[in-house]
């Protein structure tokens, strides 16, 4: 059996190797490295694949995030409602820009922001809502959408885990996620579902007046150059990763369904386990896209757990320890533990096993066994 990766990066790189190479080759020869033709040439691609007006690449995810914000005009003081339980890059990009974050609880069974919580958290001085969907699983969108038109509200959609993911709403309609609200934000960091060789980001809106102030914002405030029109900063997708990416972004819902097949065989042998609960999935099959396979155990030491998968060369993760609200820099008289129940509870329950492309049926085996032979005694 070969060595079992958390993400394989190597072995995904092996399989395209080919595409790539020449892809990176042309940008060093032509020099153009900051914003060249293979930015725009992925920036087209990405559009189409999203069917979204509008892509802007960036630097990275959490600038994705920030810059989405500054576009939008939100104010110091403002207060933006989004999950407890999520990375901090969500977060921390509110209090940079001076804004409040009001952290509410999760869903216990999709790990997405609470419906019923965003509710008793909007106040007249919400303006708006960032619903993260973690792990590759669509947040309920339909409700986030109705929500925010009846408070008037901002949707910015934290798709940095669940690029490519499809959302179905009610009347069957189909889109991808991040397209949703008045704006997306994503992340293409290496382990990512569409991830570059190193950081990379992007913003997709349908608005084109808001577009048309993120791509200032991205460059220093600058249409034409040495004129600063919007208070910017430089946050630029480089040519070397916009290679990478469009040499990548045909073979994503490839990918995303190599993750699916995995998820499917992870939970066809944890089905009779009582003290394992798998991923949870509402709707269709192609609304979670698994960028973690994440398990919630029960009346089991989780800790205890990861130390042994460790041991026994399995690597895993926890996603997240400790909730935002109890982080240092996020904590905040305003929050009452009891309004955290759920979240409270997943940190202490939740590890996450390898998943990627080129997981194997033997490592699967090999793994699962693992698990249950640990959680069983």
């Amino acid at each position: 059996m070969k060595k079992i990766q958390m993400v394989d990066l190597k072995g995904q790189y092996n399989g395209i190797k080919d595409v790539v190479n020449p892809s990176i080759q042309e940008v060093i020869e032509t020099t153009s490295f900051i914003n060249g033709p293979k930015v725009h040439e992925f920036q087209k691609n990405l559009e189409n694949y999203l069917n979204v007006k509008h892509v802007i690449p960036c630097a990275n995810g959490t600038d994705a995030l920030q810059i989405a914000m500054m576009g939008l005009g939100l104010k110091p003081g403002d207060e933006v409602i989004t999950a407890d339980f999520t990375f901090a890059a969500t977060v921390e990009v509110i209090a940079l820009l001076k804004l409040t974050p009001v952290l509410v609880d999760v869903n216990e069974d999709d790990f997405n922001i609470n419906i019923e919580a965003v509710k008793k958290a909007i106040t007249p001085k919400t303006k708006a809502i960032v619903p993260v969907h973690l792990f590759g699983q669509c947040a309920n969108m339909e409700a986030i959408v109705e929500l925010a038109k009846a408070h008037n509200l901002f949707i910015i959609e934290d798709t940095a885990q669940a690029i490519g993911a499809n959302y179905t709403f009610a009347n069957g309609e189909k889109v991808k996620v991040g397209t949703i609200g008045d704006v997306g934000a994503t992340s293409f960091f290496p382990s990512k579902n569409l991830g570059c060789y190193g950081d990379g980001g992007a913003i997709f809106t349908n608005n084109d007046e808001l577009a048309h102030t993120i791509r200032g914002i991205v460059n220093h405030g600058m249409y034409e150059r040495y004129h600063h029109d919007v208070v910017g900063v430089n946050s630029r997708l480089d040519s070397i990763q916009a290679a990478v990416l469009d040499a990548k972004l045909p073979l994503l819902d490839s990918y995303n369904e190599s993750r699916r097949l995995a998820a499917n065989k992870y939970d066809k042998a944890f089905e009779n386990i009582e003290n394992i609960e798998t991923p949870y999935r509402y709707g269709a099959e192609d609304n979670h896209v698994f960028h973690q396979y994440t398990l919630k155990v029960k009346g089991v030491d989780r800790d205890a757990l990861a130390k042994h998968l460790n041991e026994k060369g399995i690597p895993c993760g926890v996603y997240y320890p400790i909730p935002l609200h109890k982080q240092k820099a996020y904590a905040d008289d305003r929050y009452n533990e009891e309004d955290f129940k759920v979240t409270n509870t997943l940190v202490k329950q939740v590890i996450s096993l390898p998943m990627h492309t080129e997981l194997d049926d033997e490592q699967i085996e090999y793994i699962t066994s693992t698990v249950i032979k640990f959680v069983n005694g």
